[in-house]
């Protein structure tokens, strides 16, 4: 029994710690709040529970906690994600809880977009309520359990520093945590007080050698490429670290993983796929073409999780990339499709060259609407299917710069798609300007809204029968 008592319990709420029935775009409705029926059907329905072993270790978890994980188990670490509904089994004798999440309190779009709008608090803020309330966690804080927050959403903390103090979070981690960790770690083991607050700037980040692999499968088979991005995008802050590539030996070790513990289908993920192995915004054709081979030669299923338009654009019109990796993906028939979040963010030609000139590159800010049209009708012929998303309430917004992002939905209608609305988050270099608590929706937005909600619904219907649940009517 010694041998199974765990010192650091990595771990998450239930909307992080699921699979959403193997469906990656399922998860988003964890979002938003019950609607209709009560909570219970909604979790399930957007995050059942994870299948575990006896001791409560998750067949599948978020790939960020993996990477921690593999990096604490390499140094010697007595250390292991568990499932939430298992943390009684550990915690009484545990040093250490390290927590992990994309939006702890629904302040990320789209869940700042539900609670804008319904005036409800979304499932996934209500989930991580009540994670942090368990008596468990509670008991073992009181007996000295040190706390560790980090993660995309480490940020938010600053906003909620009531909860901060009220559940005992000892320390915050803002940014890439696989250099920082251990050396929290120690100061625990070592007595040493912790800092309450880390922020891991660019020059802060790991490089590739220190980015450990993971042992057991992340959720839904996803695999990172490369960390970083070029474009400068100012409301972002993935474009502050320095942009890193994976090495293919590591990407296939890592997809191998996933396919030994039973998940047959894998997601490539990146900032924007297409820019893997790029010299600056020059695609590397031969990169992603290798990539691709390597994914289909053990993957069963492929998505991508983030691609740019104009490079979308580029990759066709340059190297007929897009016809070729289609291909690649759908050459066995196992699958016809393959999906991919991009961002439109606006169709204001202003906001654009002001807020992220390099979006459109290699083409200028200047055709940013016909870059995301050109992009739109470029997946929908390979039939690449996007979730869009569009940024309302930017900096320096002003109504004309809404009116001409209605206006390219409108061009945008052929196009098989959805495109969600979302409303400023202050992040990147704007991270100091005014957030969406104090944003006032007029009505250029509300029209905004009502036209990528009726397109989203045009297009769902074809998106659900034809493609995205195809077949999987046999499992419900």
């Amino acid at each position: 029994m010694a041998d199974e008592r765990f010192e650091i319990i990595l771990t998450t709420d239930r909307t992080m710690m699921s699979n959403h029935h193997g469906k990656e775009f399922i998860g988003f409705m964890a979002t938003g709040p019950p609607i209709g029926m009560p909570e219970s059907l909604w979790m399930w329905i957007a995050a059942p529970k994870m299948k575990t072993d006896r001791l409560g270790r998750p067949w599948q978890a978020p790939y960020a906690m993996r990477k921690l994980e593999a990096l604490l188990q390499d140094h010697g670490y007595k250390a292991a994600i568990i499932d939430p509904d298992h943390l009684h089994k550990h915690l009484d004798h545990a040093k250490i809880l390290m927590l992990s999440h994309h939006d702890y309190f629904a302040l990320c779009p789209p869940s700042s977009e539900w609670w804008l709008v319904t005036k409800r608090e979304p499932v996934n803020a209500r989930s991580f309520r009540r994670l942090m309330e368990k008596p468990e966690i509670r008991r073992a804080k009181r007996n000295g359990l040190k706390i560790i927050v980090g993660g995309p959403a480490g940020w938010q903390w600053l906003y909620k520093t009531d909860l901060w103090e009220r559940w005992g979070v000892d320390t915050v981690v803002d940014g890439e945590g696989e250099r920082i960790v251990l050396d929290l770690v120690e100061k625990v083991y070592s007595g040493e007080p912790l800092p309450r607050y880390v922020f891991v700037g660019p020059n802060d980040v790991p490089m590739i050698e220190e980015i450990p692999k993971i042992k057991h499968a992340s959720v839904n088979g996803l695999v990172e490429i490369m960390r970083g991005c070029p474009r400068h995008c100012k409301f972002c802050s993935v474009t502050l670290r320095p942009l890193r590539y994976i090495p293919l030996e590591m990407i296939e070790e890592e997809m191998l993983v996933n396919v030994r513990e039973g998940v047959k289908g894998g997601i490539l993920h990146s900032e924007d796929v297409l820019l893997y192995g790029a010299r600056g915004l020059r695609l590397n054709p031969d990169a992603l073409i290798k990539l691709h081979k390597l994914a289909r030669k053990h993957l069963e299923t492929i998505a991508w999780s983030h691609a740019s338009l104009a490079a979308i654009k580029n990759a066709e019109e340059e190297y007929g990339l897009i016809s070729k990796l289609r291909e690649i993906i759908c050459e066995d028939g196992v699958q016809d499709y393959w999906g991919v979040e991009v961002g439109i963010e606006t169709g204001s030609v202003k906001l654009a060259k002001k807020i992220m000139p390099a979006k459109a590159a290699p083409y200028p800010a200047e055709k940013w609407p016909d870059v995301v049209e050109d992009a739109f009708a470029i997946m929908h012929e390979n039939n690449l299917i996007p979730a869009a998303t569009l940024i309302l309430g930017l900096p320096e917004e002003e109504p004309d710069d809404v009116v001409k992002t209605a206006e390219l939905l409108d061009r945008l209608k052929p196009y098989r798609s959805l495109i969600v609305p979302m409303f400023f988050v202050p992040m990147g270099v704007l991270k100091d300007k005014d957030w969406f608590t104090t944003f006032k929706v007029s009505d250029e937005h509300i029209e905004v809204m009502r036209r990528c909600l009726w397109h989203s619904v045009r297009w769902a219907e074809e998106i659900i029968e034809k493609f995205y649940l195809k077949g999987w009517s046999k499992f419900i």
